[in-house]
Order: C-alpha cells, then sequence, then structure tokens
C-alpha cells in the first residue's frame, strides 16, 4: 500500500484569525509576489494594538 503524504490535508479548512482581522488572506503568485486581502497599514495598525514589543516597555 502507498503511503499518504504527511502535508496532504482532506478538508481545506481556513486557519483561525482574530476577530479584527477576520476576512485576512494572503497568498503567494508564481512571481513570488506576496498578494493580501488587507491593506499593510491596516495590519501595522492592528499589530500596534494588540502586540506588545519588549524593546519599547521600560521607555516613557
Amino acid at each position: 500500500m502507498a503511503k499518504k503524504k504527511a502535508d496532504e490535508k482532506p478538508n481545506a479548512e481556513k486557519p483561525r484569525v482574530h476577530k479584527d482581522l477576520d476576512g485576512f488572506d494572503i497568498k503567494i503568485n508564481s512571481f513570488g509576489e506576496i498578494q493580501m486581502s488587507y491593506d499593510i497599514e491596516k495590519i501595522n495598525e492592528f499589530l500596534n494594538k494588540t502586540v506588545d514589543d519588549k524593546k519599547l516597555r521600560n521607555r516613557k
């Protein structure tokens, strides 16, 4: 019997994302260009709001 490859997924489910990023999708086309469904500025705003930056903790 042939073995199944580990990277094959029978159900192509979408990954869970934060509710503020609902609908976010990222793909790489055949030229190696990254295509996103959200503007990079909107993603940066979300990251600034929700992610703690260790380097900036002790600054005033």
